[in-house]
């Protein structure tokens, strides 16, 4: 395992590589037989999990309930909304056979001719027309309103160009779906999902965020808008960690969806969206991991805490293990997760490195000496600092050094993008600044045309207008027509 760390590439040298080879050599995931779609392992599916329970719970402290929908979509229901299948009609994997039969040649298994679907079904990209389609028998009066649904699913988008957890054709992920009796209810609820997910974000996996609104151009297929939460990553690109989206009436005007308000007139449902998914994953490795491999919030991680005994003998290793026994139980007690690692099959130095590299916030280490002096040696994944500290009292020190972390990553991740955020004025300025990374506030038309001349010239892409900026005359970068507010323009993963 030393040696595997050793190979890991610096992510100064190759930072796309280093993300490649940490995601495999930490155990989070691996490429499948099936081409574009990721094997998640264990040890990468606990991290999901945390994810998912924190979540759950937040969704359900707003009313929120889950429920669950097909896979599969008649190909009829995509066309009913016509922004929705344009955006993601290249993407969509088409089911068009219900059975194989033996080839007649004599070589494997076939495609049986005579069973074609009457209707072509889709494997959901997202599940809004078979969820709207579902609204329709649940939804009658305004007393059934709102409804707050979500379901915790595998979506599937055709990717030529895959990468683990950031872009897979086959991704977990929740999606979000409310129905409305008001355009002010839903419009609310898709800026208090927003909300959720910033604070998730902040609080569980300690990642900074800017909540923003997108533009036209970037907003979700049928929605009439989409409120975004951006983070940046350490090589100062942006990544998309979550969004909201007002879809209006669209969804229930295509499928009919109406009720009876308290005025006793039929109206259409006023709707939200709103998803995230394992692309938290590759936020989570990308933002905090370094050289020596993940580094991750405390929150979030799996075993918060490794106790590794280092012995000579039996006799010593009993001795350990009796010391240690009422430590672990003591901490699960504090509901802190931790492993005693007193497996004889693996050298000391060999777990050092593998807790190391899978970022395992504390490790403590205890042999025969440390027990006569009443010590422990403690050493901080974060900032890989060890230290002694003394055996009397020290749940209480772990659990407060696992806030500190916390607290820490935080600080760091905050103080990095401060540090690669900056104001420009002029396009020279702009595409010297792009180079170096991070995120740009400049001002800009408003103007479909000009975002795209931007990214054609740059690759740059407006991640979002920030929902705290301040209205600031200016002039377009590009253009130099008046502009009433900065938005965020960066790179993007």
């Amino acid at each position: 395992m030393a040696k595997e760390l050793k190979n890991l590439t610096k992510r100064a040298e190759n930072y796309s590589q280093w993300y490649n080879e940490l995601v495999v050599k930490a155990d989070l995931a691996e490429q499948s037989a099936v081409r574009g779609c990721m094997v998640i392992k264990p040890y990468g599916y606990a991290i999901w999990e945390k994810m998912q329970h924190e979540l759950d719970r937040m969704f359900k402290e707003t009313g929120v309930q889950n429920a669950y929908f097909p896979l599969l979509i008649p190909k009829s229901f995509l066309s009913r909304e016509a922004d929705h299948v344009e955006g993601f009609a290249k993407e969509c994997a088409v089911v068009t056979h219900y059975r194989l039969m033996n080839d007649p040649n004599g070589k494997g298994v076939v495609v049986d001719p005579t069973a074609r679907l009457e209707e072509e079904l889709i494997i959901r990209p997202t599940s809004e027309t078979i969820i709207w389609n579902t609204f329709r028998n649940w939804i009658n009066s305004h007393r059934d309103l709102p409804l707050l649904c979500n379901q915790w699913c595998n979506v599937f988008r055709w990717e030529m160009r895959t990468r683990l957890f950031l872009r897979t054709a086959e991704f977990l992920w929740q999606e979000g779906h409310t129905a409305h009796a008001t355009r002010e209810e839903a419009e609310a609820k898709a800026i208090e999902m927003i909300n959720v997910y910033a604070d998730f974000a902040e609080k569980f996996m300690a990642l900074p965020v800017v909540k923003g609104v997108k533009t036209a151009n970037e907003r979700f297929a049928g929605a009439l808008n989409t409120y975004t939460i951006e983070a940046m990553m350490q090589d100062g690109k942006a990544l998309q960690s979550g969004t909201s989206h007002f879809l209006g009436q669209n969804f229930a005007k295509a499928f009919d969806v109406k009720f009876v308000n308290k005025e006793n007139q039929l109206d259409y449902v006023w709707a939200t969206s709103w998803g995230v998914s394992t692309r938290l994953m590759g936020a989570l490795i990308m933002t905090h991991s370094d050289d020596n491999g993940l580094v991750l919030p405390p929150k979030l991680a799996p075993i918060q805490v490794v106790i590794v005994p280092v012995y000579k003998s039996a006799d010593q290793l009993a001795e350990v293990d009796k010391v240690v026994e009422p430590i672990v139980a003591r901490l699960r007690g504090m509901g802190i997760s931790v492993k005693y690692d007193n497996a004889d099959n693996k050298r000391p130095g060999f777990k050092f490195a593998d807790y190391e590299l899978k970022g395992v916030p504390v490790r403590l280490v205890l042999g025969a000496r440390d027990i006569e002096a009443g010590t422990v040696e403690v050493m901080r994944r974060d900032t890989l600092e060890k230290h002694v500290a003394q055996l009397e009292g020290i749940e209480e020190y772990v659990k407060t050094l696992l806030d500190d972390i916390q607290n820490n990553i935080f600080t760091k991740a905050l103080n990095h993008r401060e540090s690669m955020t900056c104001k420009v004025d002029t396009w020279e300025e702009f595409k010297e600044q792009i180079e170096k990374g991070g995120f740009i506030l400049a001002h800009w038309d408003g103007t479909t045309e000009t975002e795209e001349k931007i990214k054609e010239e740059t690759k740059a892409t407006i991640r979002c207008i920030p929902v705290d900026s301040v209205e600031e005359e200016g002039k377009c970068i590009y253009t130099g027509k008046p502009s009433s507010r900065r938005v965020i323009f960066a790179r993007n993963y």
